[in-house]
């Protein structure tokens, strides 16, 4: 059997030198260059130097080495060609069967803070894409490798058969131009954001996004439409695709939509939450000691619209939640655990999809880390808009009271409830709340006194007093007609942003209804 080639040039050294020793206890030929050859060299493994195979020295401080007819040659080379071989042999040029080459760390260093053009520039490779893309080409005759994870499957079939199969191979060739292109994407992303005084625009001149499938969906938001999930290259931790599906049918389009809405709400709450969502709307939030209290009282809200509904949990479902939740149809139920007993009380509803997410580790200080999208982007027509995503949180101390009477610390602990909930709610959105829960949310209306007036009117469905309630408004109030619906529906005490011409109307309104009013200064429109 002809002795087979490696190349191997790597930057992230994480198990070569293992990998490189089973290749020649397997008789591989090793080439490689620079620190690579020198780590390999000190492993007391035999290698040979790309510049001694070229018979070129490294030149231009490392930028040229791989550039070379004897290198592209033995990668691009069809050995079902005889002319190619004929050519080869001519100018002795060897073949390279395996190519193991992971890039320039370029991602890594712009991320850096300080990080000069200079630096990014110098962290641009060439020699490694151009030998990674002919190798990809040519898979039907060079294994191509990109990174760590793939060396384990390549030497169990050398192991096994001599060589790699064709279906690994293709697997490899696609992986690389995949990697390629995702590279190329940081670096036009990073030289088109790239402003006259040195500073990055948060929206480059061109934008390049990656991402994952996941999986094929079996239809989109409506049956005729076709389907896909696509996660981030490095998906935020505690995301909605990072979850675990521990049973039940396939999640569809409207469930993972809705189950993103349900988790992002959910994840707001400190104390143990529960969210009940419907057509991506809240229409049950509450927080208890535990997890089968905030249930509880998060359906009483709206038992009827919670029919069908997606529920999210902040704490484990345990054997007193799960035997509540599983009284009615839910299609998906989420929480960063089950306990052994609610798992068992949910097998018997085998349609039931229980998705298990990690929440993200406390203290995160950027939207990532908090398990949260830095961007939101939405399709236009031929274009998409792109925005910083709504991660805005208030914090008491950013509240303005605006009224005469003065909200008491009930009151206030209520009203920063209720105005987490309404950064949730599709807009025009009114949440009525009290005692840690939802007593009745309107919607998606075009008119803002006709969310209030639905509000009222799903809490009066539900049996809900809104008595001394609490309300939040995702954005101003336009006219004082608003806040007298509101003030007769029982509203003690109100939050909203603020900014209207006729906020003093607005004001004044709640001074003679005996309303406290709180301005935060911003809004929260959800479209």
């Amino acid at each position: 059997m002809t002795q087979l080639t490696a190349l191997i040039s790597v930057s992230d050294k994480t198990g070569i030198v293992e990998f490189a020793r089973e290749l020649h206890a397997l008789n591989v030929r090793l080439l490689s260059t620079g620190g690579t050859a020198k780590l390999l060299a000190d492993a007391g493994l035999p290698v040979t130097e790309v510049a001694d195979h070229t018979g070129f020295p490294e030149m231009l401080d490392g930028r040229v080495k791989t550039l070379h007819p004897m290198i592209h040659g033995g990668l691009l080379a069809r050995r079902d060609l005889p002319e190619h071989m004929a050519a080869a042999g001519q100018h002795g040029i060897t073949m390279i069967d395996i190519l193991a080459v992971n890039l320039y760390p370029f991602e890594a260093t712009v991320a850096k803070p300080g990080c000069t053009l200079e630096d990014a520039i110098e962290n641009i490779d060439i020699g490694g894409p151009a030998m990674v893309r002919s190798a990809a080409k040519n898979w039907k005759d060079v294994t191509v490798l990109t990174e760590a994870g793939q060396y384990a499957q390549v030497l169990a079939e050398l192991k096994s058969a001599g060589k790699t199969s064709d279906k690994t191979r293709f697997a490899c060739s696609v992986a690389a131009f995949n990697r390629i292109a995702q590279y190329d994407a940081a670096i036009s992303n990073y030289l088109s954001a790239r402003q006259d005084d040195g500073s990055l625009s948060a929206y480059p001149g061109q934008l390049n996004s990656s991402f994952i499938k996941v999986q094929d969906l079996r239809y989109g938001e409506n049956s005729h439409q076709s389907a896909a999930l696509y996660r981030d290259l490095h998906p935020a931790p505690g995301s909605l695709v990072t979850g675990k599906q521990l049973q039940g049918k396939e999640l569809s389009y409207n469930n993972i939509a809705d189950a993103d809405a349900a988790w992002e709400c959910v994840k707001s709450f400190e104390a143990p939450a529960c969210v009940i969502i419907k057509h991506a709307n809240p229409c049950g939030v509450a927080i208890g000691l535990n997890a089968a209290e905030a249930y509880a009282k998060a359906f009483k809200t709206d038992p009827t619209s919670a029919f069908g509904g997606i529920i999210a949990f902040n704490r484990e479902v345990d054997a007193a939640a799960a035997e509540q939740v599983a009284k009615q149809f839910v299609e998906v139920l989420m929480a960063p655990s089950f306990s052994a007993e609610a798992l068992e009380i949910f097998k018997s509803k085998v349609n039931v999809r229980l998705l298990q997410i990690d929440l993200p580790k406390a203290g995160g200080n950027t939207p990532w880390e908090q398990g949260r999208n830095a961007q939101d982007i939405k399709r236009v027509g031929s274009g998409i808009l792109v925005q910083t995503a709504d991660n805005h949180f208030l914090k008491p101390q950013d509240l303005k009271i605006v009224t005469k009477l003065q909200p008491t610390a009930q009151q206030i602990e209520d009203l920063m409830f209720a105005w987490t909930v309404a950064q949730y709610v599709k807009s025009n959105a009114i949440v009525f709340c009290g005692g840690g829960m939802t007593l009745g949310v309107g919607a998606g209306q075009m008119s803002r006194v006709d969310s209030t007036k639905i509000a009222a009117i799903k809490a009066a469905n539900a049996g809900l007093s809104l008595t001394g309630s609490a309300v939040a408004s995702d954005a101003f109030f336009p006219f004082r007609d608003g806040l007298d619906v509101l003030a007769d529906a029982g509203a003690s005490c109100v939050i909203q942003p603020g900014g209207s011409m006729r906020d003093a109307e607005v004001i004044a309104a709640a001074d003679e209804r005996g309303i406290a009013m709180v301005f935060t200064g911003v809004r929260h429109f959800r479209h």
